[in-house]
């Protein structure tokens, strides 16, 4: 499929979406939510896709929203889909993002300010380029951190740190994000694509797809649980359905047989609903 504002390209089972708006520094837009969006449920829905790797054209990741609009950039009432909800669009991307069934990677080339930082929280891994800079700047313009970052910055930093850089507002170094836990590794610029696809084939090769999926949204959605008794019901629905799998018996008969395993169960083919959740489409 072709689009307008990024790029998608599947390469020996990873999906590379890039952020294509290099002249605006890949500027955060409704179309390019959308299109983010809809490259995901592609992947989704596509076997052959089993990691995502989400990465920035030309020197930066995304400097923030397209601000084009100048001063009535953020009045919600200016845009079409906001109706009566008023649901900012980062937040769609983050809940499908967090609702995603591929492990997704975060692959920060340059600038990552605003919605170009919070985009990247709910990815399950974040890599940068040495010379990346990230800033929650929101306070700064007048507004509130959005894409659900209240949510998963501080789960993810802690609520010390979130609150310094969202209170300060200010722009700060690869080496302090990766020094707060924000990102996993830094990486030369020439080499961070490489990278992300060494940390995606770890997750893709000798693992069962049906697994990784069920079991990213186990780590996820406990996170918010209150008591761990809700983890153990979860884990144990999971390990039923699984453990009478053909991949549980591929699983087991190849590590006894001392093989590589050869998994036939597809995500595509559905998922049981380990969190007995009335509606599991809304985290999506």
């Amino acid at each position: 499929m072709a689009y307008e504002q990024i790029t998608a390209e599947v390469s020996e089972r990873i999906l590379t979406i890039t952020l294509n708006r290099p002249e605006r520094l890949n500027a955060w837009t409704p179309t390019m939510c959308q299109e983010l969006i809809e490259a995901l449920d592609r992947a989704d829905e596509d076997d052959e896709v089993r990691a995502v790797i989400i990465t920035g054209a030309g020197r930066a990741y995304c400097a923030g929203a397209d601000l084009a609009a100048g001063g009535e950039t953020f009045n919600a009432r200016r845009l079409e889909t906001a109706a009566d909800e008023h649901r900012d669009n980062g937040g769609q991307f983050a809940l499908r993002v967090f609702g995603c069934l591929k492990p997704v990677i975060g692959a920060i080339n340059g600038a990552a300010v605003g919605i170009g930082a919070t985009m990247t929280l709910p990815m399950d891994v974040r890599l940068a380029a040495e010379d990346a800079r990230f800033g929650f700047v929101f306070v700064r313009r007048g507004i509130v951190p959005e894409a659900c970052s209240s949510w998963f910055l501080p789960r993810i930093v802690g609520i010390s740190r979130a609150i310094e850089w969202v209170a300060s507002g200010r722009v700060f170094s690869a080496q302090e994000a990766l020094s707060g836990g924000l990102v996993r590794n830094l990486h030369p610029g020439g080499e961070l694509i490489d990278a992300a696809r060494t940390v995606a084939n770890e997750m893709i090769e000798h693992t069962a797809p049906v697994s990784v999926a069920m079991a990213r949204q186990l780590l996820w959605r406990m996170l918010g649980a209150e008591h761990p008794l809700l983890a153990h019901r979860a884990d144990s629905r999971g390990m039923f359905f699984r453990g009478q799998s053909d991949d549980a018996r591929e699983g087991v008969n190849s590590f006894l047989e001392k093989r590589p395993a050869e998994f036939t169960d597809r995500v595509s083919a559905g998922m049981p609903d380990i969190f007995q959740d009335p509606n599991p489409a809304s985290f999506r």
